[in-house]
């Protein structure tokens, strides 16, 4: 009899265990943590954040902010993000010092080169020999060398000064301190608005660079919550597309870019969600190992994943 009563007890505590498990709410799905900058690379994401298009469809994500690519980085380094808007630079020394990210898709911000007012500076081809501001060993280098070889003027041909604070560097170009300055946006539209010279750009040469970047652990482990989130940002690049003086007061209320460049910032074209080619991830190691920044060999396979953007 009391082999009977314990059996229908340890039976009854099992169905009710069972129907707890049942009745409980699923644990939600954790958000992907991205991290992002005040830039152009960044605005789909804000505005789809902005506008609830992760939430209308589905997508879990966590924007994190960020001043600079230096922190950004340390974030990555300590696990803190999933994926971040960063740059082909960027990728290769993580991947170089063992941290296992990948390149899933460009993004389409816009670095240039501005010559200083007054300079009589109107191309690349007056910046042989002169003096161009700039962050060393950064993507900001890459760009201003990757402009300049492109309009047939050797990394040699001019003296690089190096100034790695932004702020600093433009306002160093507005007093003629350097004869010109590699800025990313919105610096450089905010140095042209104050009189200085455009002289060329990433996105007149087709130059890729800036990427989105994905720890491979998530992508073998949350590659739908990716595609999602990269469905996401092609909605937004869409509107943003379609509409772009509609956000224009965005500009400033949310990407937090300078008040008085809000009417004369030039809107990038979004593309759909793509991977860098392969000649220009390999140009970009070519680069760095030209000037021995890389710990390690490494070939465009060790660097892309494109299954998040396969689809597209």
């Amino acid at each position: 009899m009391n082999i009977i009563r314990l059996t229908t007890l340890a039976t009854a505590l099992a169905l009710s265990a069972t129907s707890m498990l049942a009745a409980a709410p699923a644990k939600a799905t954790e958000p992907l943590r991205l991290g992002i900058m005040p830039d152009a690379d960044s605005l789909p994401f804000m505005v789809a954040e902005a506008e609830g298009l992760f939430a209308k469809n589905g997508v879990a994500v966590e924007l994190v902010s960020f001043a600079n690519a230096q922190e950004r980085d340390a974030a990555i380094q300590a696990g803190r993000l999933d994926g971040a808007v960063s740059d082909l630079l960027a990728a290769c020394f993580l991947v170089a010092g063992g941290f296992d990210m990948r390149v899933t898709s460009v993004t389409d911000g816009r670095y240039g080169i501005a010559a200083a007012p007054g300079s009589g500076i109107a191309n690349t081809a007056g910046l042989a020999g002169k003096k161009i501001g700039l962050s060393s060993n950064t993507i900001i280098q890459y760009s201003v060398d990757a402009i300049t070889n492109a309009a047939g003027l050797t990394a040699s041909g001019y003296n690089a000064v190096a100034i790695p604070k932004m702020p600093v560097r433009m306002e160093m170009l507005l007093a003629g301190q350097v004869d010109a300055a590699g800025l990313p946006e919105p610096f450089l539209t905010t140095a042209i608005q104050r009189g200085a010279i455009l002289v060329g750009t990433t996105e007149q040469f087709h130059i890729d660079a800036a990427v989105i970047v994905f720890s491979k652990a998530v992508l073998d482990t949350r590659l739908a919550d990716v595609q999602n989130l990269y469905t996401v940002y092609a909605l937004a690049a869409e509107k943003i597309n379609a509409t772009p003086e509609s956000y224009r007061a965005f500009l400033v209320e949310k990407a937090r870019f300078p008040a008085d460049i809000k009417d004369a910032y030039r809107f990038v074209k979004y593309r759909k969600p793509t991977m860098p080619d392969a000649t220009q991830v390999q140009a970009v190691i070519v680069w760095l190992k030209a000037r021995g920044l890389l710990s390690k060999d490494l070939v465009p396979a060790n660097l892309l994943d494109g299954r998040a953007v396969a689809a597209w």
